[in-house]
């Protein structure tokens, strides 16, 4: 078995995490613009679900570039949270 095979399930990981987290990132951007001139917004628990579904970088990077949702608790720790757990099966897809 080649090192292509044996890492295919974390390039499988890499990219649904890529994926997700541009969406993340554009949603927060775009919740941000929609809040900024009073339109509907994207509700929370759909951007809690972008970072869930393996968009966790690209939720907290958004969050913290967008300075948006930084006033709710459960964003500034939920999210990074979810990173964390993201980046630790990162971790163990490459080391198992």
């Amino acid at each position: 078995m080649n090192s292509t095979e044996m890492n295919l399930p974390f390039l499988i990981y890499f990219i649904l995490c890529a994926v997700m987290s541009a969406a993340a990132f554009v949603a927060m951007g775009a919740d941000k613009r929609l809040a900024q001139t009073h339109q509907r917004r994207i509700p929370e628990k759909h951007l809690f679900l972008l970072s869930i579904l393996f968009g966790g970088i690209g939720g907290t990077i958004g969050m913290f570039k967008f300075h948006h949702k930084t006033k709710h608790w459960y964003f500034v720790w939920g999210v990074p949270a979810i990173l964390l757990a993201q980046l630790a099966l990162a971790v163990w897809l490459l080391t198992r």
